[in-house]
């Protein structure tokens, strides 16, 4: 008796040709009609199509702080829904395998309750968990599991971590997504990857393969990828609408593959549909590379160039031929830009809302002229350690981007309370004033900028030779102001 037990328990939860043939096998038992009905039940159920692909497995490495005994920390939770987590699990088993464990006898209208409601229901309430409650949900039930790989849950992939192996996460996800609508996901539109720099180029393979409708991917400080795959991820994600390559110092340029040109019709040329890009720290990006991207990204409207030091007034000149949209730029730290290139990005005119060039240090009065003349409606600007920037140039800016609400000009020796003087004046509306390190800067200028920039919500003068007083003063009359100062007399 104990070895037919033993028999009969170690082959449930496989399937029903084998429990069939055990029963058969044993003298004592014969089937009956009513077992081989729920034979033929379970045997279709087992026909689901979870169990059409190959298991998922775990993406973390089981050592990883967090994970123990296979599961996942509740301590990591987010809010945003549709992301993913470092595990994939396999769907839980159809019945408990251990002869010792038995099912807790429970009121029928307790396991009824929830059961009941459809699975659009289901799918509607999976929608608001965050992410690791999801894959929790997945080992529940046979139900559930399917439910909570429902695509309309999956729209982002979210993975971080130094260690986590993303090439074959990434893989394993794709798959798993690509179950009703093979090799492709339909669903998926956001691929956040920022940090994890064992990614290489197969990760951005299977992204650019499954991913056709991708919208937004997110690759900062993933250094192991090149151009070529950042060019097939552009090539065939024709919807890809937001691009972050920050840190990624291998990435020269953006382009199509040639496969991808050649395939173009004329009317469309090669027009990639980017609008958001982001080369921070690309920093062997040249004037040749912006050159193609400029030639290729025509859409542009956001584009961030911070310390790619190796571009000068050329490349600026070579963007404002082909982006005549952009209006947040960034060249900060890019030493070799002058009033020259600034005289490229005033071409912008009103289009231009955000301007960064801080610490490029070739830039003068009369770079700022240029941007103040032609780019009205200049909402933001920094350009601090812009050492060459004095009184005139702030004067000037003050005058013709009278909707100006964030300036920065720390580090500017050259200014002192008669820029300020005409800034306030003038820019009521401005909101951020950051006056750091700023050595002509007094208490007087202070007041009179808190006395007509009413709306005054920060306000930087770390290291400035400043009172008490004018402190107190700029308090009482812009109460939202949050002041960082140096002063150890004013709390």
């Amino acid at each position: 008796m104990g070895a037919n037990n033993g028999k009969q328990y170690g082959s449930e939860g496989k399937g029903s040709s084998s429990i069939s043939s055990d029963v058969s096998s044993s003298t004592d038992h014969t089937p009956t009609q009513a077992q081989k009905n729920v034979a033929t039940s379970e045997d279709s159920d087992l026909s689901m199509r979870t169990l059409s692909t190959p298991s998922p497995a775990l993406i973390c490495p089981p050592n990883l702080p967090g994970f123990q005994n296979g599961r996942g920390s509740s301590t990591s939770s987010s809010s945003v829904t549709g992301e993913t987590v470092a595990m994939v699990h396999s769907p839980p088993p159809t019945r408990l395998t251990h002869p010792l464990i038995r099912l807790a006898s429970r009121p029928q209208k307790e396991q009824a309750s929830i059961e009941r409601l459809p699975d659009q229901c289901m799918v509607q309430i999976f929608s608001f968990l965050p992410t690791n409650q999801l894959c929790r949900c997945a080992r529940v039930c046979r139900r559930w599991y399917n439910l909570a790989w429902d695509p309309r849950l999956w729209r982002t992939i979210r993975l971080t971590g130094e260690t986590i192996h993303v090439d074959r996460a990434l893989k394993v996800l794709t798959r798993r997504l690509c179950q009703d609508t093979p090799n492709v996901c339909l669903m998926l539109e956001t691929v956040t990857v920022s940090g994890c720099r064992r990614l290489t180029d197969r990760g951005l393979y299977t992204i650019a393969q499954c991913c056709p409708e991708l919208r937004r991917l997110e690759v900062s400080g993933c250094y192991n990828i090149s151009n070529e795959a950042v060019f097939d991820v552009v090539s065939l994600c024709p919807n890809l609408e937001h691009l972050d390559v920050s840190g990624c110092s291998k990435v020269t340029c953006i382009s199509l593959t040639r496969e991808a040109s050649i395939k173009l019709s004329p009317l469309h040329g090669k027009q990639i549909s980017i609008r958001y890009l982001d080369m921070t720290d690309c920093f062997v990006l040249e004037d040749e590379g912006l050159h193609t991207i400029a030639a290729h990204c025509t859409q542009l409207t956001h584009l961030y160039l911070r310390r790619c030091v190796r571009l000068t007034d050329e490349g600026l000149r070579y963007l404002m031929i082909y982006c005549t949209s952009i209006k947040e730029l960034s060249v900060s730290d890019c030493r070799f830009v002058s009033d020259f290139g600034l005289r490229e990005i005033a071409k912008l005119e009103a289009r231009l809302r955000y301007l960064s060039i801080a610490h490029c240090g070739r830039v003068t009065d009369v770079g700022i002229r240029y941007v103040a003349k032609y780019c009205s409606k200049l909402r933001y600007l920094n350009a601090r350690g812009c050492e060459g920037i004095t009184d005139h140039g702030v004067e000037y800016l003050a005058k013709n981007c009278t909707k100006l609400k964030s300036l920065d000009i720390g580090k500017c020796p050259l200014v002192s309370d008669t820029g300020l003087e005409c800034l306030a004046l003038n820019c009521f509306n401005l909101k951020r004033l950051s006056l750091k390190s700023c050595e002509s800067i007094t208490g007087q200028g202070l007041q009179i900028v808190a006395a007509n920039c009413f709306d005054l919500q920060m306000l930087n003068v770390q290291d400035c030779e400043v009172s008490v007083e004018a402190l107190r003063f700029v308090k009482r009359h812009c109460k939202r102001c949050v002041i960082e100062h140096t002063n150890p007399a004013f709390f």
